[in-house]
This record gives C-alpha cells, structure tokens and sequence, in this order.
C-alpha cells in the first residue's frame, strides 16, 4: 500500500470531492483518481461505492479511513526519524500559526532563523480546527490551537505551551450605544448584527457558546478570518465583533468604540501544542525550546 494514495484518499473523503481533492493537493484530478485506483487494487477491495460524480465510503473504505490518520501519522514520524540524521545543519520547521499570533511569534521566529539559518520556515496558516487536524496527520509537528471548554477533551491527545491569554473585548463603531461605557453585559448585544470569523477558527464556538449562556443566538451579518478587515468592517457599521483585548489595544481609540465584557471573561487562550507521544525533529525542539526561553524571560502575554 502506497503512503501518497493513503494521503490521496484520506483528502478525497475530507474534501467530499475529487475535484477539490486534487486542488488541494495541487496535482490533477486524473492523478488523484488512479492513485485511488491504485489503492483499492492494492487491497483488492472496493473503498468507495461511486454514483456518477458522487460516491460513499464502503465498509471497507470505512476501516481504512479510520486507520488512515495513525498510518499517516507514522509514517511522519519515520519521515521525522529519518531527518533527525542531519540536525540542524539543514531540514525544516512546519509550524501551523493562526493569522492573528503574528504579532507574537514573528520575532521568535526571527531569532530562530539566527540560530539555525539552514532551517526552513514554513508557516501553516489556519485557524484551531484545522491546526489540530494537520497536527494529528503529521502536516506540522506544532501549531498554535486555542484552549476553550468546547475542545477540552482534545487536549488528551496533545501537549502544550501557554502562550497568551486575553479577553474578548466588544468592538463596535465610534458612536455606539455603548460608548464611554465601562463595561457591557453580552445579553445587551442580543439585538446587534455580529460580524463571525473564518469556518476554521474556534472564536465561532467560543462566541457562540457565550451568546447561548447568555440566552440569545447571535445574527451574524459577515464572516473574516483577518482580524485587520473584521475592524474596517465594524468601523463602517457593518456589524460589531468580539476580539481580544490584545488586538483591540493595537487600533485607533478614535476609530472604534472597545468596551470590555461584564461578567466572567470570555477568554481567547492561545497555547502552543505538539502531538502526545510524537516524535519531534531537532527543528520543532530546537523552536519549543526557544519558545520556553521566551517565555520564562517575560510573564504569559496578557
């Protein structure tokens, strides 16, 4: 069984699609078909029941998706394993990173490059849902994934590093009903438009959960993953938004008005994970152990 037709099948199902698979995987659909071919021929089992353009998994395409992960995984780490061999000579470092923490990481990142310049930097850019996923399949060795009530089970198969903790804070435009206000309760904000955030980022289940204790569902007028164009956005009306009190610190007092939340905190809570019982190149320890020194020389990022 070929590792890359595992890899091509798993995307196939994630993606629901051929087509999208093949994007994703920056090779042609034809490609995608014949290794799944491949696979299947392999096994001498049918994985997926097609119907037209559309198809099912099988029950034997069921067991191997649900071996898929671990496999792949694996042979991650032998790939890792392997690597190992050369230090840090040359390699590369697969971090997944959230569009927001670059304020935080970049000088890090920087200072690693200092240390190790023969080392590749290569920066996954997503939100937690899909860091955590390419962490369980070996994409990136460590990532930036938020700590919240709704993922407290993930974090059995993960170890981590706190970065930055800081509450949500309302962002609305200049003039609001809130403005000069000290504080906002979140059952105030049940009638206001909402701007959300990316598919992929878990301020959707933090926020939402919040807005559900506090016994609304919110209207969400627009979605962002940028942080940048979700505040242009509020400042021209188009709705308000909850962010973290470290970014909302970094805009133009003028331009918004930023009321903290009343009551228990609604809290982003930004920690560095690496899968449990995972094998780390010399790359991703070298990185953590520079992330641990930075840490402990100043308190954890408010």
């Amino acid at each position: 069984m070929d590792i890359r037709s595992l890899r091509y099948f798993v995307e196939v199902v994630e993606q629901n699609s051929f087509t999208r698979a093949a994007a994703k995987l920056h090779v042609t659909q034809p490609t995608v078909s014949k290794m799944i071919a491949q696979l299947e021929q392999s096994l001498d089992l049918a994985l997926l029941d097609r119907a037209g353009k559309r198809f099912s998994l099988t029950d034997a395409g069921k067991v191997v998706l649900s071996r898929a992960h671990e496999l792949l995984a694996l042979h991650a780490d032998l790939k890792v394993a392997l690597r190992d061999l050369q230090e840090l000579e040359r390699g590369e470092l697969r971090v997944g990173v959230s569009p927001q923490t670059h304020s935080t990481l970049a000088p890090w990142l920087a200072e690693y490059h200092q240390r190790y310049p023969g080392i590749e930097l290569k920066m996954y850019e997503s939100g937690t849902q899909a860091i955590e996923r390419d962490l369980r399949t070996g994409t990136v060795e460590l990532g930036t994934m938020l700590d919240y009530p709704g993922n407290a089970a993930t974090w059995q198969d993960f170890e981590a590093l706190p970065l930055v903790r800081s509450p949500l804070c309302l962002l609305a435009a200049p003039g609001s009903p809130w403005q000069g206000r000290s504080s906002v309760a979140l059952a105030e904000l049940a009638d206001s438009p909402f701007i959300f955030y990316g598919a992929a980022f878990a301020l959707n289940e933090i926020v939402l959960d919040a807005c559900q204790r506090a016994g609304f569902a919110p209207r969400i007028t627009g979605r962002s993953g940028q942080w940048d164009f979700i505040a242009s956005l509020v400042r021209l009306g188009v709705g308000i938004c909850l962010l973290p009190k470290m970014y909302c610190d970094t805009l133009a007092p003028a331009q918004f008005d930023i009321i903290p939340l009343a009551g228990p905190p609604v809290e982003w809570n930004l920690m560095l994970a690496w899968r449990r019982g995972g094998r780390l190149s010399f790359a991703a320890r070298a990185w953590l152990e520079l992330v641990r020194e930075r840490m402990a020389d100043a308190p954890r990022l408010q």
